[in-house]
């Protein structure tokens, strides 16, 4: 049967792009210039190249409205924050002494003053500065970056829409800032708040803009009636504006719930849903409040999160269903692309069949303008690649990758018990203090060490044939035998051996793992000018030999002191790769849960006492509406515990989080069952550690005490104070002393430094508590 066209053609869009550029320029312009070797104005025209590109290129894909002010230099809620005037204290002499240092100090802090604090955007990998607000913050508009790439956009000949992050979204992820009472609610600005916006849309207006997009997924989550009568308000404000563009509301990640009718019932011209499996209901909720008659609406039809390719006559389906139920129906991604990589055509390495299942950015955008064109004309218009899309579907579902019968068999065959320790934690712990005789508040490392130029040299020589595999081995060694040399010397007690070999802590298990492929190019921002290339996770996984007894054993010959395995758990490995879509979650998470077991065997029997699986993808991982957290929680931890609970009572088992809100999981952290659990705390100030008291957390803790994500080295004193307030919470004998994470992007200066800190405050609160015992 041929789709009727849409009674008014549908246009194309999306709402942001990858920013780093084809080969990272963007990361390597920022960093240059933080290093001096980049004036300001050759960053700034790198940054103006880089958004004419990408305009270019959503051009000539066929998207027919691009977006303007979602390009950042590091984060768009950070520039949200300059767009508003909310710079904190400590950071406004810097910002109006040079408005660029003065932003990345409040990214990355100065060895004087401390950064924002950063913490994952919802449930993805990327990262945001958090807004610091109180009772005194005064708001100011300056919407100088927002207007100029609007004008840029708009004189290269496109028509183009701003992003924003919308007003309530914004409140509702900042915190009370330093020194303001805990239960501050930043909501409470709100009437402060929506004239620096409607200024903000005023002077956008005034610069060309027909339309604005305001994002607020904040309304996707559980939401309280204040926060709802607050969205209704802000959106009324706005709506009666006259001097403003059209606004577009967008949401995504999910399902709006009861938003969605204060939404449609608000006066703005348009809203912007998500209508992939993860906001399906939204289509049911949507006929169920009226649709949105005499309104805008941009479907999000196209995955903009995962990297496998569309389901074209599925998203045809759900369009042609919601013709009906608004004035303009357009066509999108569920929500911006920053979250893909690129272009999926780059990626050579990975057989051709198989790279037709693949849609990074560049893909989607074209999935896009296809849908776009066959709502606008009808099916007949877009007939081959309809036929296209059936074909590599059919080639996914059909493929060997996609299903082994051993590891099924293997998966079907777990037991409850396979995932239980067969001691509880008490009989542990006490057998792991006669083994390992670790002093109070022992102190030790998350796991990599700095990958300094010489290591990527010597990997990018490996590759292009320069070195062979025995001149690469010899260059790791080397690296472990400095990392274990310094860490000896320093006086750390429990080792690592610094993870030299290791490119990813992702990538490196899923290049040995069956069922997972490697990109080349895949980059996706983490944070800043932190970028990662996710796996993809696309059939059934096993491990075919040991994946890092080797180097372990290696680390571990060099030493008396003992040396930690390091393991990436199962969650983060589904959580920071591109995941299969046609098999649940858990069962996935099993599959590699199991490949992780015969590696935590293989490590112990090798002779390594400690092991620590880092889980840091487990609160980001977790549903945003609490109705789907327990069946997300039960599969998550049960997966940990089956990877680590075949070992004996005094082997010690850690894990690792980092850059997340935990308090809404400590139950969940709980039922890992690890001995020892190493955690972010530096910037809040200790609360986690706050958070596991009051939940009565039994077993022991390392609270962050050095933030490894800006280059500032923490004094000793600072460390030791962090250490007092830990000390509050947990008790001595339960207190580890570690960063907030590992090391791998910081240099090896400031890396001694800091540890060389962290090891005389640790022996500085020893002496304080031994001198309190006597």
């Amino acid at each position: 049967m041929t789709a009727k066209p849409a009674a008014a053609a549908a246009r194309a869009t999306v709402y942001g792009y990858p920013r780093q550029g084809r080969n990272r320029e963007l990361k390597k312009a920022v960093e240059g210039y933080w290093k001096g070797r980049v004036t300001a104005d050759a960053l700034q025209a790198t940054a103006a190249e880089l958004r004419r590109s990408n305009w270019q290129q959503l051009a000539d894909a066929g998207i027919d409205e691009v977006p303007t002010g979602d390009f950042s230099y590091y984060d768009h809620v950070l520039d949200t924050s300059v767009m508003v005037g909310a710079v904190p204290a400590r950071h406004r002499a810097a910002v109006a002494a040079d408005a660029l240092d003065g932003y990345f100090a409040m990214a990355r802090g100065t060895q004087d003053v401390a950064p924002l604090e950063m913490t994952k955007w919802f449930d993805t990998n990327y990262h945001y500065l958090v807004p610091e607000l109180g009772p005194d913050t005064v708001f100011t508009a300056d919407p100088a970056k927002q207007v100029a790439e609007l004008r840029e956009a708009l004189a290269l000949g496109h028509t183009a829409r701003p992003v924003l992050v919308g007003p309530i979204t914004y409140l509702l992820l900042a915190k009370p800032a330093p020194g303001v009472a805990a239960d501050f609610e930043p909501l409470t600005l709100l009437d402060r708040l929506l004239p620096v916006y409607a200024e903000v849309l005023a002077s956008l207006r005034a610069a060309g803009a027909d339309w604005v997009q305001l994002d607020e997924p904040a309304l996707v989550q559980d939401r309280t009636p204040a926060d709802l009568n607050a969205a209704a308000r802000a959106y009324r404000d706005l709506g009666a504006l006259t001097d403003r563009p059209k606004l577009l509301i967008a949401s995504y990640f999910g399902r709006l719930g009861q938003a969605l009718q204060v939404l449609a019932a608000s006066p703005v011209e348009g809203l912007a849903l998500d209508f992939t499996e993860a906001g399906a209901a939204n289509l049911d909720d949507l006929a169920a409040v009226g649709g949105l008659p005499g309104k805008r609406l941009v479907a999000g039809v196209v995955n903009g999160r995962n990297i496998w390719i569309n389901d074209h006559q599925k998203s045809l389906t759900t369009l042609g269903t919601l013709l009906g139920l608004a004035d303009q129906v357009d066509v999108a991604a569920s929500c911006s692309l920053l979250h893909v990589p690129l272009d999926a055509a780059a990626e050579r390495d990975i057989d051709p069949q198989i790279r037709r299942w693949l849609a990074f950015a560049r893909q989607k955008t074209a999935e896009i303008a296809t849908l776009a064109r066959g709502l606008a004309q009808g099916t007949d218009a877009i007939a081959a690649e309809l036929a296209a899309n059936r074909a590599d579907l059919a080639s996914r579902a059909s493929s060997a990758i996609t299903h082994d019968p051993a590891v099924r068999a293997r998966t079907a065959a777990v037991t409850d018990a396979d995932g239980r320790r067969a001691q509880p934690y008490p009989e542990r712990t006490a057998a792991q203090r006669a083994h390992l005789g670790l002093p109070l508040l022992p102190t030790t490392t998350i796991g990599s060490f700095p990958q300094t130029d010489e290591l990527r040299v010597a990997r990018a020589d490996l590759r292009a044939g320069r070195i062979d595999t025995a001149g690469y081995e010899a260059r790791i060694k080397g690296e472990i035998e400095e990392v274990i040399s310094f860490q000896e010397k320093t006086g750390i007690d429990v080792l690592v051996h610094g993870e030299a070999e290791r490119n990813d802590m992702v990538q490196y298990f899923a290049e040995q793992l069956t069922g997972y492929l490697a990109t080349q190019h895949g980059w996706v921002q983490s944070y800043g000018t932190r970028y990662v290339r996710p796996p993809v996770l696309a059939g059934d996984i096993s491990r075919p030999e040991p994946m890092t007894v080797r180097w372990t054993s290696y680390a571990q010959s060099l030493t008396s002191k003992p040396v930690k395995g390091m393991l990436t758990g199962p969650v983060t490995m589904l959580a920071w790769s591109f995941v299969r879509d046609d098999q649940p979650l858990g069962d996935t998470a099993r599959q590699v849960a199991l490949a992780l077991r015969d590696e935590v065997g293989d490590l112990e029997a090798a002779g390594t006492s400690v092991i620590q699986v880092d889980e840091p993808a487990l609160r980001e991982t977790l549903p945003l509406r609490a109705a789907d957290h327990a069946a997300y929680l039960a599969w998550a931890t049960e997966s940990f515990r089956l990877t680590t609970s075949g070992v004996r009572p005094d082997t010690q088992i850690h894990t690792h989080m980092c850059y997340a809100e935990f308090g809404d999981i400590v139950q969940a952290i709980d039922d890992l069952d690890a001995d020892v659990i190493s955690l972010e705390a530096t910037r809040s100030h200790m609360q986690v550690a706050r958070e596991l008291a009051a939940h009565g957390y039994p077993r022991e803790a390392g609270p962050g005490v050095w933030d490894i994500h800006s280059p500032r080295v923490p004094s000793a004193e600072e460390a030791a104070d962090l250490l007092r307030i830990g000390l509050k919470a947990i008790p001595a004998e339960r207190l580890w002393v570690n960063p907030d994470c590992g090391l791998k992007t910081r240099g090896w200066t400031e890396t001694r430094a800091s540890l060389e800190n962290l090891v005389t405050a640790a022996r500085e609160i020893r002496t304080e508590l031994a001198t309190d015992g006597s």
